[in-house]
């Protein structure tokens, strides 16, 4: 029951503090959405661009990047490390199962592959380089990653999730990252390239209709 912490080996409350901009991005919307789903009590803390400039004068990222987590003032960075310590917290992460464990790692470390994969094309100034940067990426580099979790999908059998037979951060970060790359923000991105990985699509509606998940986007998804 991924409502009960059963996971969880701490005695006692600890105060817990997110940060990252007010966006859904999956890089901290999987570890915001895994402790909603869990019921833990955290500080979703989303500052802005002014306010980002001063944390980082301040040392608030000990890398310059966000999200990070604070646990009782102390710090954790990096995307997978806060999605494996949120996960744990809230039931979405194998900590009996070190294969299953992995396996969810792979799929976090994936989609930190892919999100790398697009940041050329994305951040590309020239009008012109760019347009022919997001048609590549559209039509090949995409869709051969998008492949990669196609078929992770696959071997997992009749499930319907990326590892073993219940929701994980796995999940949470593909159907994020999912739903970012194929909803409409990204110019010269095809709302429908999804439609050519049948798995996926069925994967993106599934966690999309899940009540957590549809409470927590009626809350904070504008």
């Amino acid at each position: 029951n991924i409502h009960n912490n059963k996971y969880s080996f701490y005695n006692y409350k600890m105060k817990l503090r997110l940060i990252y901009p007010d966006i859904p991005f999956w890089r901290a919307e999987t570890s915001r959405l895994a402790l909603f789903i869990g019921g833990i009590e955290f500080e979703d803390l989303r500052p802005s661009r002014d306010e980002i400039m001063e944390m980082k004068t301040d040392g608030i990222f000990p890398f310059g990047q966000f999200p990070v987590l604070q646990v009782d003032g102390k710090t954790i960075a990096q995307t997978g490390a806060i999605a494996r310590f949120c996960g744990k917290l809230s039931g979405l992460y194998p900590t009996k199962d070190d294969f299953a464990a992995a396996k969810v790692d792979e799929v976090i470390d994936l989609a930190t592959d892919i999100t790398t994969q697009m940041r050329p094309a994305l951040r590309e100034t020239d009008p012109k380089v760019r347009i022919v940067m997001r048609r590549e990426l559209s039509t090949t580099i995409l869709p051969r990653w998008l492949g990669f979790l196609e078929k992770l999908l696959q071997d997992n059998g009749d499930t319907g999730f990326l590892v073993g037979d219940s929701i994980s951060v796995a999940d949470l970060a593909v159907w994020r990252l999912c739903a970012w790359i194929s909803g409409g923000i990204i110019d010269g991105i095809p709302i429908n390239l999804l439609e050519a990985f049948p798995l996926l699509s069925v994967h993106q509606s599934k966690i999309s209709n899940l009540p957590k998940v549809k409470e927590w986007i009626k809350r904070n998804h504008k």
